[in-house]
């Protein structure tokens, strides 16, 4: 016998009308779990889109009396005289894209050949120990590098790799110059060290998600281990693609380790032995001792440029995964 309210048939028989039902009432849309939870997530959402925008016009606010006074002058001037207040942000520019360029020449082959063999080749215990590894020289910090940089890597450069590369490759303007140890080619080495884990990381990760079918369909057709690697390298692209493009921010951004084995000069040479200078390095360098208004600006304006630039590099990095993928947001890496 169930415990409820009483039922019709004792109503009638103790002579009292029958209660009449009354459907229970749902709750409004806008309180509802989901609803709630929906519009959590769009207002998180939205935070992250109004951080990147403040972030943006404050410094578009503090870079306002430098865009006044040189326009797009600042862009394409070389020119950099705080005492004379002439401030050009080329050499810098320069810098950053050919020292962000050459890490990433260096650090991709190299982080996606060690996920490759992590992620396929290697045994499990060995690619646990290996990844950790490698995902704890991710935590290090860039001052490390930089000193590391200074010290250990700039004699060996100075006295052994680019006295040779000037011998064997002199003739070339890349390797023009004299050896000094500190220059493009150290930067562009060390910041590719830095962007090895990202790159490793995420791609062996992507390439582990990758379903086991693709390989196995293709050894059934009668592929190699290489080409059952390639088909699933090929699946995993967007992935890949993704993790160089982290990579590539971080090397953008980088200011400290990069600060100290550039070399600090706003000449532009086309030697990667020569001395340079970096967006980051140069705010780094003179943002503390900026005394006039116009200077400081212009460095606003320099880190607005390379604000600007970090958008810019993920714009077309999106666009090229909607490429590989066709739009699909089923495939590893373009969700």
């Amino acid at each position: 016998m169930t415990v409820g309210t009483p039922s019709a048939g004792a109503a009638a028989a103790s002579g009292a009308p029958p209660a009449a039902w009354t459907p229970r009432r749902s709750p409004p849309r806008w309180l509802r779990a989901d609803e709630v939870h929906r519009r959590l997530l769009a207002l998180l959402a939205l935070g992250v889109f109004t951080v990147a925008a403040l972030i943006a016009w404050e410094s578009a606010r503090g870079a306002l009396p430098s865009i006044r006074a040189y326009g797009w002058h600042f862009l394409v001037g070389t020119e950099w005289d705080p005492v004379a207040e002439k401030f050009g942000a080329l050499p810098y520019l320069y810098g950053t894209l050919v020292s962000s360029a050459l890490a990433l020449l260096l650090a991709l082959p190299l982080g996606v050949g060690a996920a490759v063999y992590l992620a396929e080749l290697a045994p499990r215990a060995v690619g646990e120990v290996v990844s950790f590894v490698v995902e704890l020289l991710a935590s290090i910090p860039s001052i490390v590098y930089g000193i590391w940089g200074v010290f250990v890597l700039a004699p060996v450069l100075r006295a052994t790799v680019e006295p040779w590369l000037i011998a064997r490759f002199g003739f070339l303007p890349l390797f023009r110059g004299y050896p000094f140890g500190i220059g493009m080619l150290n930067a562009g080495i060390v910041l590719a060290i830095m962007i090895v884990p990202t790159i490793v990381s995420i791609s062996r990760e992507v390439l582990l998600a990758m379903p086991r079918s693709l390989r196995e369909a293709a050894l059934a057709l009668g592929a190699t281990r290489a080409e059952a690697i390639g088909v699933t390298l090929d699946a995993a692209r967007p992935g890949i693609l993704g993790a160089v493009i982290l990579a590539l921010g971080r090397a953008l951004g980088e200011t400290m380790a990069v600060t100290m084995v550039i070399g600090n000069s706003n000449h532009i040479s086309a030697s990667l032995l020569a001395p340079g200078a970096t967006m980051a390095s140069v705010i780094a360098n003179e943002f503390t001792e900026a005394t006039s208004p116009l200077h400081l600006s212009a460095l606003v304006e320099v880190a607005l440029v390379l604000f600007g630039l970090t958008v810019a590099v993920n714009g077309c990095a999106r666009l090229l995964v909607i490429w590989a993928t066709g739009g699909r947001r089923d495939v590893a890496g373009a969700a």
